[in-house]
């Protein structure tokens, strides 16, 4: 029931990010600030889903799917993420990313599919 919420600007470095978030990734609290949002991202996670991911929401849409991340520690966690840009004055001016966790299916979806990315 755990929602994880973290927000970067539009280079992708963080501003914001929860409790929960800190906690999956096992960070202390606010010690991402002003980090890149890639610090968790997972090696396996392929390029080209990151991608598509910045594609969607850089043309102001929403994007929603599943990521493997890495925490500080090592651990490896799945999320299913909605990440939609934040506007202002009619331009994006960072994004906001939304995660929970993901159904197990899903996971071997995704694990499947990635296989398949360069």
């Amino acid at each position: 029931h755990d929602v994880i919420i973290s927000a970067p600007d539009t280079r992708g470095v963080i501003t914001f990010g929860n409790d929960t978030f800190y906690k999956f990734a096992e960070y202390e609290s606010g010690e991402l600030m002003g980090k890149p949002h890639n610090i968790i991202r997972h090696p396996d996670m392929p390029k080209a889903g990151f991608g598509h991911l910045w594609q969607v929401i850089q043309s102001g849409n929403i994007w929603q799917g599943y990521v493997i991340n890495r925490s500080k520690k090592g651990k490896d966690y799945w999320v299913k993420a909605t990440v939609f840009p934040q506007f202002s004055g009619g331009s994006i001016v960072g994004y906001l990313s939304v995660r929970t966790m993901p159904e197990p299916e899903r996971i071997a979806d995704a694990i499947e599919i990635y296989r398949r990315l360069p």
